[in-house]
Protein backbone atom coordinates (compact mmCIF):
# COMPACT_ATOMS: atom_id res chain seq x y z
CA UNK A 1 0.00 0.00 0.00
CA UNK A 2 2.87 2.39 0.70
CA UNK A 3 3.51 3.06 -3.01
CA UNK A 4 -0.07 4.35 -3.17
CA UNK A 5 0.63 6.91 -0.44
CA UNK A 6 1.83 10.49 -0.94
CA UNK A 7 4.02 11.68 1.91
CA UNK A 8 3.25 15.29 2.87
CA UNK A 9 5.96 16.97 4.93
CA UNK A 10 4.22 19.71 6.90
CA UNK A 11 6.49 22.77 7.06
CA UNK A 12 3.88 25.48 6.67
CA UNK A 13 3.87 26.81 10.23
CA UNK A 14 5.38 30.03 11.51
CA UNK A 15 7.65 28.44 14.17
CA UNK A 16 6.93 31.17 16.73
CA UNK A 17 8.34 29.19 19.66
CA UNK A 18 11.59 28.73 17.74
CA UNK A 19 11.81 32.45 17.04
CA UNK A 20 10.51 32.24 13.48
CA UNK A 21 12.01 30.85 10.30
CA UNK A 22 11.96 27.21 9.21
CA UNK A 23 12.66 25.03 12.23
CA UNK A 24 12.98 22.02 9.93
CA UNK A 25 16.13 23.61 8.47
CA UNK A 26 17.81 23.75 11.88
CA UNK A 27 20.54 21.15 12.28
CA UNK A 28 21.02 18.30 14.73
CA UNK A 29 24.38 16.57 14.59
CA UNK A 30 25.24 18.64 11.54
CA UNK A 31 22.21 17.43 9.54
CA UNK A 32 19.00 19.39 9.04
CA UNK A 33 15.89 18.02 10.73
CA UNK A 34 14.16 17.92 7.35
CA UNK A 35 16.94 15.82 5.81
CA UNK A 36 16.71 13.38 8.72
CA UNK A 37 12.95 13.05 8.26
CA UNK A 38 13.18 12.61 4.48
CA UNK A 39 15.70 9.81 4.98
CA UNK A 40 13.31 8.06 7.35
CA UNK A 41 10.14 8.35 5.27
CA UNK A 42 11.16 8.23 1.63
CA UNK A 43 11.14 4.42 1.52
CA UNK A 44 7.70 4.33 3.18
CA UNK A 45 5.79 6.31 0.55
CA UNK A 46 5.44 6.89 -3.17
CA UNK A 47 5.71 10.60 -4.03
CA UNK A 48 7.00 12.92 -1.31
CA UNK A 49 6.20 16.65 -1.18
CA UNK A 50 6.87 19.56 1.15
CA UNK A 51 3.98 21.73 2.32
CA UNK A 52 5.41 25.21 2.92
CA UNK A 53 4.53 28.83 2.28
CA UNK A 54 6.70 31.61 0.94
CA UNK A 55 9.75 31.25 -1.31
CA UNK A 56 10.04 27.59 -2.28
CA UNK A 57 13.68 27.99 -3.31
CA UNK A 58 14.83 27.60 0.29
CA UNK A 59 13.99 23.90 -0.08
CA UNK A 60 15.59 23.50 -3.52
CA UNK A 61 18.42 21.27 -2.27
CA UNK A 62 15.93 18.53 -1.37
CA UNK A 63 14.62 18.16 -4.92
CA UNK A 64 10.98 17.80 -3.84
CA UNK A 65 7.84 19.58 -5.00
CA UNK A 66 6.83 22.38 -2.62
CA UNK A 67 3.09 22.87 -2.15
CA UNK A 68 1.74 26.07 -0.56
CA UNK A 69 -1.40 26.12 1.60
CA UNK A 70 -4.58 26.26 -0.45
CA UNK A 71 -6.23 28.04 2.50
CA UNK A 72 -4.72 31.47 3.34
CA UNK A 73 -3.47 32.99 6.59
CA UNK A 74 -1.59 30.03 8.10
CA UNK A 75 -4.67 27.96 8.88
CA UNK A 76 -2.70 25.23 10.64
CA UNK A 77 -1.86 21.61 9.90
CA UNK A 78 -5.31 20.82 8.49
CA UNK A 79 -4.59 23.32 5.72
CA UNK A 80 -1.35 21.51 4.96
CA UNK A 81 -3.14 18.17 4.90
CA UNK A 82 -5.78 19.52 2.52
CA UNK A 83 -3.06 21.03 0.32
CA UNK A 84 -1.33 17.65 0.17
CA UNK A 85 -4.62 15.96 -0.78
CA UNK A 86 -5.25 18.51 -3.54
CA UNK A 87 -1.73 18.06 -4.92
CA UNK A 88 -2.05 14.27 -4.82
CA UNK A 89 -5.41 14.32 -6.60
CA UNK A 90 -3.89 16.32 -9.45
CA UNK A 91 -0.36 14.93 -9.69
CA UNK A 92 -0.55 11.39 -8.29
CA UNK A 93 -3.84 9.90 -9.52
CA UNK A 94 -2.65 6.39 -8.68
CA UNK A 95 -2.36 7.27 -5.00
CA UNK A 96 -5.38 7.14 -2.73
CA UNK A 97 -3.83 8.16 0.59
CA UNK A 98 -1.59 10.79 2.08
CA UNK A 99 0.62 10.48 5.13
CA UNK A 100 0.86 13.73 7.09
CA UNK A 101 4.32 14.16 8.59
CA UNK A 102 5.35 17.13 10.75
CA UNK A 103 8.87 18.36 10.09
CA UNK A 104 9.97 18.74 13.71
CA UNK A 105 10.24 15.02 14.62
CA UNK A 106 13.86 13.95 13.95
CA UNK A 107 13.45 10.48 15.50
CA UNK A 108 10.47 9.44 13.39
CA UNK A 109 10.11 5.62 13.17
CA UNK A 110 11.09 4.06 9.86
CA UNK A 111 8.03 1.81 9.91
CA UNK A 112 5.31 4.16 11.13
CA UNK A 113 3.40 4.43 7.86
CA UNK A 114 3.29 0.65 7.46
CA UNK A 115 2.01 0.31 11.01
CA UNK A 116 -0.69 2.93 10.49
CA UNK A 117 -1.75 1.25 7.26
CA UNK A 118 -1.87 -2.19 8.88
CA UNK A 119 -3.97 -0.87 11.78
CA UNK A 120 -6.46 0.69 9.40
CA UNK A 121 -6.82 -2.60 7.56
CA UNK A 122 -7.35 -4.59 10.75
CA UNK A 123 -9.77 -2.12 12.34
CA UNK A 124 -11.62 -1.05 9.21
CA UNK A 125 -11.12 2.58 10.24
CA UNK A 126 -11.41 5.70 8.08
CA UNK A 127 -7.97 7.03 8.97
CA UNK A 128 -5.12 6.48 11.42
CA UNK A 129 -2.79 8.44 13.66
CA UNK A 130 0.17 7.76 15.92
CA UNK A 131 0.52 7.84 19.71
CA UNK A 132 3.40 7.54 22.18
CA UNK A 133 4.02 8.04 25.89
CA UNK A 134 0.29 8.25 26.55
CA UNK A 135 -0.22 11.06 24.03
CA UNK A 136 -2.04 10.94 20.72
CA UNK A 137 -0.34 12.74 17.80
CA UNK A 138 -3.19 13.52 15.37
CA UNK A 139 -0.92 15.41 12.97
CA UNK A 140 1.05 12.20 12.30
CA UNK A 141 -1.56 10.39 10.30
CA UNK A 142 -2.80 8.50 7.29
CA UNK A 143 -5.71 10.08 5.38
CA UNK A 144 -7.81 9.00 2.38
CA UNK A 145 -7.61 11.53 -0.43
CA UNK A 146 -11.33 11.06 -1.11
CA UNK A 147 -11.89 12.96 2.16
CA UNK A 148 -10.63 16.21 0.68
CA UNK A 149 -14.04 17.68 -0.19
CA UNK A 150 -15.22 17.22 3.39
CA UNK A 151 -11.98 18.68 4.74
CA UNK A 152 -12.19 21.67 2.40
CA UNK A 153 -15.76 22.32 3.58
CA UNK A 154 -14.69 22.07 7.25
CA UNK A 155 -11.78 24.47 6.78
CA UNK A 156 -13.40 27.07 4.55
CA UNK A 157 -17.10 26.96 5.42
CA UNK A 158 -16.98 25.90 9.08
CA UNK A 159 -13.63 27.49 10.08
CA UNK A 160 -12.44 24.22 11.68
CA UNK A 161 -8.78 24.44 12.69
CA UNK A 162 -8.16 21.62 15.19
CA UNK A 163 -7.53 18.17 13.75
CA UNK A 164 -9.53 16.48 16.51
CA UNK A 165 -12.54 18.64 15.73
CA UNK A 166 -12.51 17.33 12.18
CA UNK A 167 -11.66 13.68 12.85
CA UNK A 168 -14.23 13.22 15.62
CA UNK A 169 -16.73 12.40 12.88
CA UNK A 170 -14.64 9.48 11.64
CA UNK A 171 -13.32 6.15 12.88
CA UNK A 172 -9.66 6.66 13.75
CA UNK A 173 -7.16 3.87 14.37
CA UNK A 174 -4.70 5.07 17.03
CA UNK A 175 -1.38 3.24 16.84
CA UNK A 176 0.85 3.36 19.91
CA UNK A 177 4.65 3.35 19.57
CA UNK A 178 7.21 2.48 22.25
CA UNK A 179 8.72 5.62 23.76
CA UNK A 180 11.80 3.92 25.21
CA UNK A 181 14.66 4.76 25.05
CA UNK A 182 13.59 7.81 22.97
CA UNK A 183 10.08 9.01 22.18
CA UNK A 184 9.95 8.56 18.38
CA UNK A 185 7.72 11.63 18.11
CA UNK A 186 9.87 13.94 20.23
CA UNK A 187 9.43 17.33 18.59
CA UNK A 188 11.79 20.26 18.35
CA UNK A 189 9.51 23.22 18.97
CA UNK A 190 11.86 25.35 21.06
CA UNK A 191 15.62 26.06 21.21
CA UNK A 192 15.94 23.88 24.33
CA UNK A 193 14.37 21.00 22.38
CA UNK A 194 17.17 21.29 19.84
CA UNK A 195 19.69 21.00 22.66
CA UNK A 196 17.93 17.90 23.99
CA UNK A 197 17.85 16.38 20.50
CA UNK A 198 21.59 16.95 20.16
CA UNK A 199 22.07 15.10 23.43
CA UNK A 200 19.87 12.21 22.32
CA UNK A 201 21.64 11.91 18.96
CA UNK A 202 24.96 11.43 20.75
CA UNK A 203 23.66 8.62 22.92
Amino acid sequence: MTTGIVGVLLAGGQSRRMGGGDKCLRTIGGVTILARIIERVQEQVGPLVINANGDSQRFAEFGLAVVADVVPDFAGPLAGILSGMEWAAEHAPGCHWIASIPTDVPFLPQNFITRLSDAMGKEGSDLACAASAGRVHPVIGLWPIKMRANLRHALIDEDVRKIDAFTENYRVAVVSFDSSPVDPFFNTNRPEDLEEAERLIKQ
